[in-house]
């Protein structure tokens, strides 16, 4: 049977882990839309890789246990990269929570319980759960650790206490990064690794809608502000992902690697600080 890499949200930065990581495999392609996952396959198949699609919910257990169920038929899982989710310019807060917090939990959970020995996993956290001020660290350990069924009930995630789709987009993120350092416990129990990379502004059509949208000027600024003085290239983070998930990044799990040209830094230490 072939080794299979799961890639979940077929987008820019998905794609360029998985040439990275896929030659030779069988590479699952997941998206929420059909379309995009065939125009994905397309251009790995043409590139020469052995790939498959597959549409999926993440906000659905159904349909990532499908998901799951699809994959270990093609093959042992030793690979999964989630980079699925939707932005603050997007959608609303409660649909950014199930999608991009939930969501995230539900396919650790599901697919930590059949990575094989020797698998690894990345997500695709942000920049933006960094920027987020600290959490209580009983808020922190309720969003790493309470069963996924139950963690859209924390009364820290409710409508009443988010109601903008950038605190849920950075409580979304902070979350994930909480949550992959408590599953790579569990992953680790069957010889498996799991991190995060929290990129910053990545030339995506997602990081395009933000630039473009009702907050465009302050990314813009963001960008010209940073040390970097750029958004970052998926092929960036494609190096990144490939560190994370072959034998290069043994040592590393439960990790997250900002990468975000600086931005954060200049948020705390430089021009884009308050008052600056």
């Amino acid at each position: 049977m072939s080794n299979v890499i799961v890639v979940i949200g077929a987008g820019s930065i998905g794609q360029a882990i998985a040439r990275r990581v896929g030659a030779g495999k069988h590479v699952l392609l997941a998206d929420l839309r059909h379309e995009n996952a065939d125009a994905a396959a397309q251009v790995l198949a043409d590139a020469g890789f052995q790939v498959s699609t597959a549409v999926v919910d993440v906000s659905s257990r159904e349909s990532v246990h499908a998901l799951v169920e699809t994959a270990t038929a093609a093959g042992e899982v030793t690979g999964v990269i989630h980079a699925a989710g939707v932005s603050p310019s997007q959608a609303a807060p409660e649909t950014i929570l199930k999608v991009d917090l939930y969501g995230t939990a539900l396919v650790l959970e599901e697919f930590g319980a059949v990575i094989a020995h020797g698998g690894a996993g990345v997500v695709i956290a942000s920049q933006s759960g960094h920027r987020l001020p600290a959490l209580t660290p009983e808020e922190d350990e309720a969003l790493a650790t309470t069963p996924v069924e139950e963690l859209l009930a924390l009364p820290m995630l409710q409508p009443d206490q988010v109601t903008d789709p950038l605190l849920a987009y950075q409580l979304a993120k902070r979350g994930n990064v909480l949550r992959v350092k408590a599953e790579a416990v569990r992953w680790g129990r069957r010889g498996a690794r799991v991190n995060a990379i929290s990129p910053g502004i990545i030339i995506t059509p997602l990081a395009r809608d933000e630039l473009t949208g009702p907050r465009g000027e302050g990314y813009r600024r963001m960008l010209d502000l940073s040390p970097a003085g750029r958004a970052g290239t998926p092929d960036e983070v494609g190096t990144v992902g490939e560190l994370l998930m072959t034998d290069r990044g043994a040592f590393l799990s439960g990790s997250d690697i900002l990468m975000d040209g600086g931005v954060t830094a200049s948020y705390m230490y430089g021009p884009l600080a308050p008052g600056n």
